[in-house]
């Protein structure tokens, strides 16, 4: 086998590849000798069939087979003797198109290498760390919106009228065209006016009403309501009014703690403020993250593979193009031109890409088995009572694998380095942070 350089310009390698017909051959007849023993054939035993014979019936089948394991071969063993990691999947493309067997096999292979990563003085790389403490009043407003959605309903003064928010407690009996329906009919029914638990227009008809009140509510069903008998149809709900009670927070006390799972309030509390803090920690960590990709950004410079840039650049297009355009779901629309803009910010990720990956590949930062597991349990949960299929679908996926995996990584390799950096805490305030992340958003 012979191979031979024929392009080496930047990142870019070329190489022509001759496999010999007497390799092939040698190879054909390793795979029969390989099969010789478990074939049998009419006239002769098990394993006794002559080597010209096996060729013959066999040889025309296995040539192919050998043709591609000799390449993948020789493309291996390259990759191991000169070191290069393509940047995407080689092109492999066979030269002599007219060839037959007894001929040589002429390949040509291109690809793009990766390129060296310098190294990087990770101690060198200063960095703000914001700090973020939770201020009684963001306490007292966490606790008072706990109340809130705890809270409990009692009856207005005789007389008063139920307003949107209310709770109404009523009877009543839906009929179309004069009749009862089935599954139309309820006593002593709790309804929050607003809350959209009844068809439209309906909750809208009992703001107004008062205890003991009837009241005659006219709605017509959607064309696509589930029961078919009654989509489209109008319907009449005669209403009897028992209770109309206003909403009422909850005190915060022993008791609401109680509800959200606390011993007592002052345990309820502690929980607050690290929820509080948590988020704001997760706020900050952004925010550093960002500076650190930046400094990085500014320490290193290399080589780029031009099919990883434009990969990427075609990417960043695409979904910056769907997101000014948010009513088209699919993908069946024109081609999306890339801009410089485009192009810059995608080599500034590639850049930091391959230099995350060969940070974490040195520091030997692996994703474990409970990582991935926690991650596809996140995706999944997006899917309700497709679980499963979820979790078969990305065992069967290698891609999804990867999209899963990247992140994680990404992450565990961004804390190795924040270990390694000269990080500065600076406390600050839930505002100024809140403007920290918003100049994110807007760079």
């Amino acid at each position: 086998m012979q191979v031979t350089e024929t392009l080496n310009d930047g990142l870019k390698r070329g190489y022509a590849i001759t496999v010999t017909a007497v390799e092939l051959d040698e190879k054909v007849n390793e795979k029969l000798a390989e099969a010789q023993p478990e074939i049998e054939m009419k006239g002769f035993r098990k394993g006794k069939v002559p080597m010209p014979l096996l060729k013959k019936q066999f040889g025309q089948r296995l040539l192919g087979e050998a043709m591609q394991e000799t390449i993948d071969g020789a493309m291996s063993k390259h990759f191991e003797d000169s070191g290069d990691r393509p940047a995407m999947q080689p092109e492999v493309k066979m030269t002599n198109e007219d060839w037959k067997e007894g001929d040589d096999v002429q390949v040509e292979l291109t690809y793009e290498a990766l390129p060296e990563i310098p190294e990087v003085d990770l101690k060198s790389v200063k960095l703000e760390k914001l700090v973020v403490k939770a201020e009684d009043k963001d306490i007292d407003e966490a606790l008072s919106n706990l109340a809130e959605s705890a809270q409990d309903f009692e009856a207005r003064a005789e007389g008063e009228a139920a307003e949107n928010g209310d709770q109404v407690v009523f009877d009543f009996v839906g009929k179309v065209d004069g009749e009862a329906f089935e599954g139309g009919s309820a006593e002593d029914y709790p309804l929050v006016l607003g809350s959209g638990q009844f068809i439209p227009g309906f909750e809208e008809q009992l703001v107004g009403v008062k205890a003991g009140e009837e009241k005659a509510v006219t709605v017509t069903f959607p064309e696509e309501y589930g029961a078919a008998h009654l989509a489209g149809k109008e319907a009449v709900f005669d209403c009897t009014v028992k209770e109309v009670k206003a909403p009422k927070a909850a005190e915060i006390d022993d008791e609401l703690a109680k509800k959200f799972g606390a011993e007592d309030l002052a345990t309820l509390k502690g929980q607050v403020v690290e929820r509080l803090e948590a988020e704001y920690a997760g706020a900050a960590r952004a925010v550093q993250k960002r500076a650190l990709l930046d400094a990085l950004d500014g320490l290193v410079s290399f080589d780029l593979p031009p099919s990883l840039v434009d990969a990427e650049a075609s990417q960043i297009a695409h979904q910056l193009w769907h997101e000014e355009n948010p009513d088209v779901h699919d993908h069946n629309h024109g081609s999306i031109e890339t801009t410089d803009e485009h192009k810059k910010l995608a080599e500034r990720r590639v850049r930091l890409g391959l230099l995350l990956a060969d940070l974490g590949q040195k520091a030997e930062v692996e994703v474990t088995d409970a990582e991935m597991t926690q991650a596809i349990m996140g995706q999944a949960r997006q899917y309700p009572g497709q679980e499963r299929q979820f979790f078969e679908f990305v065992q069967k996926n290698p891609q999804m694998q990867q999209q899963l995996r990247a992140p994680i990584f990404e992450d565990k390799v961004v804390d190795y380095v924040f270990e390694l950096a000269e990080v500065t805490e600076k406390p600050i305030s839930k505002e100024d942070l809140q403007k920290a992340v918003e100049a994110l958003e807007d760079e």
